[in-house]
């Protein structure tokens, strides 16, 4: 008999909604003109494009779009802690908000998000040739002669996870998962919100 042991799940839902994400869309690009703070941390980060990652911590209290945005990330964060069986006394907690706008090139190396245990992106805007983001196998370190894999392998077997965004697309994972923002093709602005759950 063969078991698998220590799954680690992604949490894939569609928020079709387009009056919502164009909502967000207008909010994101409002923040990128208004935020000195976030564009000198991006510029000073090199990030390409503009994040409120630094900058900004109150989005919902600031903008009824992203208000809305938190009530439904709590539901899903809820409904994916109870899938991963969770022992929480309440709703995991929305603990943080950022947008980010990345422009044509930009990417986003390796990371992980500590002191959380859900983190999530909704994708709003992803424009063709958008940069995937790619998930690692938290047990790449310790596979020290591990064969490769036949290219007929299943998904779950492979030391990464390739997922090309569409817009409306809500990901959550547990905040351990490494993961990364390929540069994509795209010739115009990717926008998206990413958050973490305590």
């Amino acid at each position: 008999m063969t078991r698998a042991l220590f799954p680690t799940l992604l949490y894939d839902a569609q928020l079709g909604d387009e009056a919502f994400l164009a909502d967000l869309a207008h909010s994101i690009r409002s923040l990128a003109g208004d935020d000195e703070a976030g564009r000198r941390w991006s510029r000073e980060h090199v990030y390409k494009g503009y994040t409120s990652y630094a900058s900004l911590n109150d989005l919902p209290r600031r903008d009824p779009a992203f208000a809305d945005l938190a009530k439904t990330l709590v539901k899903h964060a809820a409904t994916f802690a109870s899938e991963l069986a969770f022992d929480l006394p309440r709703k995991p907690k929305l603990d943080s908000l950022w947008v980010n706008l990345l422009k044509p090139g930009g990417h986003h190396s390796g990371h992980l998000h500590p002191h959380s245990i859900l983190s999530g992106t909704l994708y709003v805007e992803v424009p063709p040739g958008s940069g995937a983001i790619r998930f690692e196998d938290p047990r790449l370190a310790m596979m020290m002669a591990t064969p490769t894999r036949r290219a007929d392998a299943p998904e779950a077997f492979g030391p990464f996870v390739t997922i090309p965004p569409r817009a409306g697309q809500l990901l959550l994972w547990e905040s351990f998962l490494r993961h990364e923002v390929l540069p994509g093709t795209a010739k115009a602005e990717r926008l998206s919100v990413s958050f973490n759950f305590a």
